[in-house]
């Protein structure tokens, strides 16, 4: 099983990222998935989380401003990032929730 993330990098506050993982080698679409962070001393946590139905939920801190989605298809997840903020600032990682198979990350940095 991999998991690979692209779509990071340095953004302004305000702005936008949309952050992609390739997924491989998993019954993936009967899978929940989801999208972590872990900034510089802190503890990681759960940014957003899609099932299989395609149900989501977010962590009270990207409410409103993040969008998570899957492409069956294609073996995908997304997170679409707006209304970027300096505290999202973190690495951002891919994880199937099933399996408990995690990516490598993606470094998010927003300036303000």
């Amino acid at each position: 099983v991999q998991l690979v993330e692209s779509g990071g990098g340095l953004v302004q506050a305000g702005g936008s990222l949309t952050l992609s993982c390739a997924v491989s080698g998993t019954m993936f679409r009967f899978n929940t998935m989801g999208w972590y962070r872990q900034a510089p001393g802190k503890e990681r946590e759960m940014v957003a989380r899609i099932t299989y139905a395609q149900k989501t939920n977010y962590a009270d801190t990207v409410k409103g401003r993040f969008s998570i989605s899957r492409d069956n298809s294609k073996k995908m997840v997304y997170l679409q990032m707006n209304d970027l903020k300096p505290e999202d600032t973190a690495v951002y990682t891919c994880r199937d929730e099933r399996l408990d198979y995690w990516g490598q990350g993606t470094q998010v940095t927003v300036s303000s």
